[in-house]
């Protein structure tokens, strides 16, 4: 097994059994510290969770695979969620979501080459009053534009 916590990663874990009555409860807040420690769940990564937990890896893939919070695979840096619920989808998301594509080069569920940009279509990010809106990363751009889109990708392009 490839996978293995830094020495950081590895007290935040313990600290986090803490909270819970036996280990399996631990399981999605351990994917979520993985997920930081190695960027994406791969299936070393998911074997390593369910050792650490006294899981079976088929067990901790399955909790993996029913969250779009898990990623599967490596993801661009800024990891663009393009909301397209009916809230969304009423003032128009699916614009936004054509300009991102057509901005990026991309299809859903795409990586840029450069490894920038990653592009998803998620189904709701309860910010439902202030649509259209994207996530990306852990900030959320509400009450988005075509041009206020092309803004907020232009600018994380340069850093």
């Amino acid at each position: 097994m490839s996978a293995e916590f830094s020495k950081e990663s590895q007290q935040r874990f313990e600290e986090i059994l803490t909270r819970y009555p036996n280990k399996r409860a631990a399981i999605m807040p351990t994917l979520w510290l993985a997920q930081k420690e190695f960027g994406h769940l791969s299936n070393d990564t998911l074997a390593y969770v369910g050792s650490l937990l006294d899981l079976s890896p088929a067990f901790v893939a399955s909790v993996a695979s029913f969250y779009t919070m898990y990623y599967k695979k490596p993801m661009g840096r800024h990891h663009v969620q393009v909301c397209t619920n009916l809230s969304c989808a009423l003032v128009g998301s699916d614009d936004i979501l054509d300009c991102v594509k057509k901005k990026l080069g991309i299809g859903t569920g795409e990586t840029t080459a450069d490894g920038k940009f990653s592009l998803d279509e998620v189904e709701c990010l309860a910010s439902c009053g202030t649509g259209p809106m994207m996530q990306i990363g852990d900030d959320y751009w509400e009450d988005l534009t075509t041009e206020k889109t092309l803004e907020i990708l232009d600018r994380l392009a340069n850093d």
